[in-house]
């Protein structure tokens, strides 16, 4: 790995930690609209860092999903049910950002916390073994 891609995971590990203490911050206040946003962004930086790790890039978030998906999931490197959480926060984050009278509470999103967290600590270990 060459400092700039060195750099740019860094970059990618930050901005998630960062949000995924946004989304604390945000539930704490019962802000869950967007606390969902946070929650899918941390993990989002995170999937983009590993699949940079692999070469490969992805111009939207169903095409990260998707790469993620094949390249992860299907081949069992990271639990079936992870990647299905995945889907839900992008799923989630996109009615959230765009759906009209879409409302999500506290029994909803809190769980997912936990849930998330489990999640990018998984892809944390799978980022650092491979770099």
């Amino acid at each position: 790995m060459n400092d700039s891609q060195a750099d740019y995971i860094q970059y990618r590990i930050q901005r998630s930690d960062e949000f995924f203490k946004d989304a604390e911050l945000l539930a704490d206040n019962g802000r869950w609209q967007s606390c969902v946003n946070r929650l899918y962004y941390s993990s989002f930086h995170l999937i983009d860092a590993l699949l940079s790790l692999d070469g490969i890039s992805a111009k939207t978030h169903e095409g990260l999903k998707t790469k993620f998906l094949q390249l992860y999931v299907k081949t069992d490197e990271i639990n079936k049910e992870l990647g299905k959480l995945y889907s839900q926060l992008l799923d989630w984050r996109h009615e959230s950002d765009y759906s009209i009278f879409v409302e999500f509470d506290r029994n909803e999103v809190l769980p997912l916390i936990q849930r998330v967290r489990n999640l990018n600590e998984i892809l944390l270990e799978k980022i650092k073994s491979k770099s």
